[in-house]
């Protein structure tokens, strides 16, 4: 483990994290959760686990986003206040 890249990575995801429950915009906060997703992908393969950084990329990063995309389609962009 590079300690390093650990902490870097460590520092987005909070960032991205408080980033993504703050905002108002439903699709930026979906966008944000895929940066996440990828991001959490990123953590396991330094961890030497690639195949759950695999599948991380590839359903949190990847198919999660495209459901939460359509299931926005079909509702309002913007939360109500």
């Amino acid at each position: 483990m590079i300690i390093p890249i650990d902490l870097a990575l460590l520092f987005f995801i909070v960032v991205i994290a408080i980033a993504a429950i703050t905002t108002k915009d439903l699709l930026a906060a979906i966008v944000l959760l895929s940066a996440y997703s990828f991001l959490m992908a990123c953590v396991w393969v330094e961890m030497n686990a690639v195949d759950v950084g695999f599948t991380e990329a590839a359903i949190g990063a990847g198919v999660t986003t495209a459901f939460m995309i359509a299931a926005l389609s079909r509702t309002a962009r913007w939360e109500e206040k």
